[in-house]
């Protein structure tokens, strides 16, 4: 069976971006593309009584009429998300690549706990159609994918550039580890130049732990630099991908924490809030 990756396209800026990055994964790993748009139950229905107390007679009719623009707008909605897919799948055709196209509505999360069982990865802009331009902050939707999804999640950047420099954030914590053996054993990094880095102090401990994850990469075939930065992660390793120019970033989606359990890491939230390059977060 092959597998899929799920791309999740929206209309926005990022959609191109995010077509893009699924062309580079599919010729990569050989993976199917699911492109994905999900409409929110709000979109074309369900409106509010604002009718208030007139008269029965101007309330009935107020009520058909809301009835009817309530039609109306389900029926745009759906004419624009099919619209998004079809746009998004010219694009991975002109790009070579086979895409299905799958159109639903409801709760995004819902949508995507159903698909992704079937899914290798699950791609997402970094910011969707209401937050384009809000880069103090992630868009809701994509913070509750980062925090529900279990599969590893790409987050695509604003712009697509051909990805040679992979970064990979190690911490020592186990989905750390996890990423760390993603990028052992998926195709995606095959013959690519990866650095793997810990943030903090210079201790036995860290070095040892850069050491296992070195030879994680060695014995599938990998080869990796490693290096320890000091400060905090946040601003030690998006200071490093400036200065070197990685183009893309691999780390685990929750650290040591005693609420890792809860919560996504808060180091992995920042990164994506501030990080220029696409990042793939592993569970």
């Amino acid at each position: 069976m092959t597998k899929k990756i799920i791309a999740l396209v929206d209309g926005s800026s990022y959609s191109k971006s995010v077509c893009d990055h699924a062309a580079w994964i599919a010729k990569r790993g050989a993976f199917a593309v699911e492109l994905m748009h999900v409409l929110g139950r709000r979109e074309g229905g369900g409106g509010s009584d604002l009718s208030g107390a007139i008269s029965l007679g101007a309330r009935s009719a107020l009520l058909k009429e809301m009835s009817s623009l309530d039609e109306q707008r389900a029926k745009l909605s759906l004419t624009r998300g099919r619209a998004i897919l079809e746009d998004a799948k010219a694009l991975l055709d002109a790009a070579g690549v086979k895409a299905t196209e799958h159109l639903r509505r409801g709760d995004l999360i819902e949508a995507i706990s159903e698909k992704e069982n079937d899914a290798e990865i699950i791609l997402i802009g970094k910011r969707g159609e209401a937050a384009d331009f809000a880069k103090g902050h992630l868009g809701s939707n994509l913070e509750r994918v980062v925090r529900a999804a279990s599969k590893p999640l790409f987050i695509a950047s604003r712009a697509f550039r051909p990805i040679r420099k992979v970064l990979v954030a190690y911490d020592g914590s186990s989905s750390a580890m996890r990423a760390v053996e993603y990028v052992a054993r998926s195709p995606l990094y095959a013959g690519l130049e990866i650095k793997i880095v810990t943030v903090g102090s210079a201790t036995d401990a860290a070095k040892k732990g850069l050491e296992d994850a070195k030879a994680m990469l060695s014995g599938a075939g990998r080869d990796a630099e490693t290096g320890i930065l000091p400060g905090q992660p946040e601003e030690a390793l998006g200071k490093l991908i400036d200065e070197t120019e990685f183009d893309h970033l691999v780390m685990g989606a929750s650290g040591h924490s005693r609420l890792r359990s809860l919560f996504v890491g808060s180091t992995s939230l920042e990164m994506i809030r501030t990080c220029k390059v696409p990042i793939l977060l592993v569970r």
